[in-house]
């Protein structure tokens, strides 16, 4: 690693031993020393091995290991399906008895890489297009017509208004409007939710991968897994972990939520699916391995707008011909399946260039380690006594540092 140019250029011993004199205080004398050591002398490399706690080459090899330097890599493309399976048995004053199935609580009934369960609502029966006053709001309250504004549409509102102002309730008035009448009143979530029981639901989730660059495919429905077992089993980290089917509530408690609290006001849960391999080794050893963790924020000191939720509505006619809708607030947890991954398999061109650049840094390696042991260890003296060696005109060899 040391080259010397011409007779008039340090060399990099000179230059350590330049540095352990200016930083010992051993002045201008030994300064001139190196440079007419510089013109008339010769240099050549001593081998010094020493027992030392600090590994600098080992530490290198090892991390070149673990980095698998020797392999390319490829990035993983997926595709996912869901399918969630339960009934759930309610009986509320506002819809009465009701059985969900799958078509009423996961909406949409197919998502990308995301399905979304219902596990709360807010129903708001019989509306039709009609005159119903507003709610009340401090821009919605009103004494007489004056304060309402015929056509205005406030952007929170539920309607246009029509300029009258009307009796909401014994005591307050508000401006009517022209809307889907009655009007919803979601200031009331249902507790506990509706559709709590939701977490002993169940979903497939079918995992297709690929790293085209290696021609290599699988998915999570492993080799092993046949229908029988798939009827079966569900997810446990312990007893099944290659079941690809998961309860919603194992899912949740392994975020570290509890359903029945989340179920209220809704939420969302990353499903993480990890497929790195090492595609040196035998493809069966190439593996998902699943993690879950909420995504939203649930922060309590910045709990605005909480949860998650959207409305959708049910129409239909009634004998009148009078179109007539069920508006639904919905709350639930829409799980977002999350899929990644490496592979990395031996090449020699990586290996070629990695080994280059790592024999490269070996070098660097070597002066940084004789620059720590002749300034920060206990024996540098020791150290450069034994590194710097002169060999005279007699044949003997002095230490140039004593």
């Amino acid at each position: 690693m040391y080259y010397r140019l011409t007779q008039s250029v340090l060399t990099l011993h000179q230059v350590l031993r330049f540095i352990v004199d200016i930083s010992s205080g051993m002045g201008c004398k030994n300064c001139c020393s190196i440079c007419l050591q510089c013109l008339f002398g010769y240099e050549t490399n001593v081998m010094l091995v020493i027992n030392n706690k600090v590994h600098f080459y080992n530490n290198i090899q090892y991390v070149c290991w673990v980095q698998r330097a020797y392999q390319d890599t490829d990035s993983v493309i997926s595709s996912v399906s869901t399918k969630v399976k339960g009934n759930i048995l309610t009986n509320s004053s506002a819809a009465g008895v009701h059985v969900w199935d799958v078509p009423e609580y996961v909406i949409p009934p197919q998502g990308e890489n995301t399905f979304f369960v219902l596990t709360n609502v807010i129903p708001t029966l019989g509306q039709r297009q009609s005159k119903c006053p507003e709610i009340p709001s401090e821009v919605t309250k009103c004494e007489s017509d004056s304060d309402c504004k015929e056509g205005y549409s406030e952007v929170h509102g539920n309607g246009v208004q029509t300029g009258r102002c009307v009796q909401y309730s014994d005591t307050i008035k508000t401006c009517e409007v022209q809307a889907w009448c009655p009007l919803e009143n979601d200031t009331v979530i249902p507790k506990p939710a509706l559709l709590g029981a939701a977490e002993d639901f169940t979903v497939l989730i079918k995992n297709n991968v690929q790293y085209p660059k290696f021609k290599f495919r699988k998915r999570n429905i492993l080799h092993h897994i046949n229908s029988t077992y798939l009827k079966n089993c569900t997810f446990d980290r312990k007893t099944d972990p290659h079941c690809p089917i998961f309860r919603l509530g194992d899912m949740v408690t392994e975020a570290g939520e509890d359903f029945s609290v989340m179920a209220l006001k809704g939420g969302i849960i990353g499903i993480f699916i990890d497929w790195n391999c090492d595609l040196d080794f035998p493809e069966r050893f190439c593996i998902p391995k699943y993690s879950f963790s909420r995504l939203d924020n649930k922060n309590p000191e910045n709990n605005v707008a909480p949860g998650y939720n959207f409305r959708f509505a049910k129409y239909y006619k009634t004998n009148e011909s009078t179109e007539t809708r069920t508006l639904i607030k919905a709350f639930g947890i829409r799980f977002d399946v999350i899929v990644f991954g490496m592979a990395g398999k031996f090449n020699i061109v990586p290996t070629i260039v990695n080994l280059g650049a790592t024999l490269s840094f070996l070098s660097l390696v070597t002066a940084v380690c004789d620059w720590v042991m002749l300034t920060c260890m206990k024996d540098r003296d020791l150290y450069a006594k034994h590194k710097f060696i002169h060999l005279n005109q007699n044949g003997d060899s002095v230490p140039l540092v004593s």
